[in-house]
């Protein structure tokens, strides 16, 4: 099993970004998935400087994939959204079906994201048949889930899966994805001229009960758990299972460091964990 960085969710500075993948750069991660998925409205990384990191990256031995959006709201985010198929270069992760079907149309393999519903094996295969090479598989979904659709293929065909399986094992989970963004409301701005607040939550917006319980993240159009899922205690039985890569979605620059150890030591404890999906239950939960 190997380790894969997830695409930053969160709206960085230019110059925050770059030191973020040059540290990437320099580490040990083998896998490295790059691009904006939550919000279109966030410029400060563009496509070109997007491509040059990917550049930067696979120069160092990474295996780059270009993510896309996860929600597309406008004919404009279609056109970024070819730009990045059409790139020439690298394969992408395809977070909205509209970015499989581009990716169908000129045969290009792709990763097929989490926020995308695959929910049985049948669909799973589909997509398959269609260039995914690999899945991440959807967070609200079980181990009980995944060995159930491993062991349905070695009943049918003899054999493994014949595309890969990914994790999201350690980050803030992306719950949903809203036309409204809920950072610029806080602020009492419109959507339309949101002045890209973001940019000063780092990590999104705490949201709490009015018992002060964390509940929930805010990060613009996205809504994240408050706790970050951490299964890096089941790592041998994936091992076991056959997932092919563990997942860190990143929210800080410690990310990298974490993300490069992950694999041989457990991270430090967090104040909020949580790993109730993985075992069918309240996501929220940690057992």
């Amino acid at each position: 099993m190997k380790t894969s960085l997830g695409p930053l969710q969160y709206c960085w500075s230019k110059e925050k970004v770059t030191q973020f993948y040059q540290q990437v750069a320099e580490s040990s991660i083998p896998v490295v998935y790059l691009g904006e998925t939550v919000c279109s409205r966030r410029r400060q990384v563009k496509f070109a400087d997007y491509l040059a990191l990917a550049h930067m990256l696979r120069e160092s031995g990474k295996e780059v994939i270009l993510s896309t959006l996860a929600l597309l709201e406008a004919p404009s985010e279609y056109t970024e959204l070819k730009k990045q198929v059409n790139n020439g270069e690298f394969i992408i992760e395809a977070n909205d079906i509209g970015a499989v079907q581009a990716a169908k149309e000129i045969g290009l393999p792709f990763v097929c994201g989490p926020t995308i519903n695959n929910y049985n094996l049948a669909t799973l295969k589909k997509l398959h048949q269609w260039g995914m090479q690999r899945f991440v598989m959807p967070i609200e979904l079980s181990k009980s889930w995944l060995t159930s659709v491993i062991e349905a293929e070695k009943t049918a065909t003899g054999a493994p899966l014949p595309f890969e399986i990914e994790v999201l094992g350690h980050g803030y989970l992306p719950l949903a994805h809203s036309a409204r963004c809920f950072t610029a409301k806080q602020q009492n701005l419109p959507k339309d001229n949101c002045q890209t607040v973001c940019l000063s939550h780092s990590k999104g917006l705490l949201a709490q009960t009015q018992d002060q319980q964390p509940l929930l993240r805010i990060n613009g159009i996205q809504t994240q758990s408050a706790s970050q899922i951490d299964l890096s205690s089941e790592i041998a039985q994936m091992k076991q299972m056959g997932v092919n890569y563990f997942r860190v979605s990143p929210s800080s620059l410690k990310s990298v460091e974490l993300a490069e150890n992950i694999l041989t030591s457990k991270p430090e404890s967090e104040p909020l964990t949580c790993n109730g999906y993985w075992h069918q239950t309240a996501g929220l939960v940690q057992l």
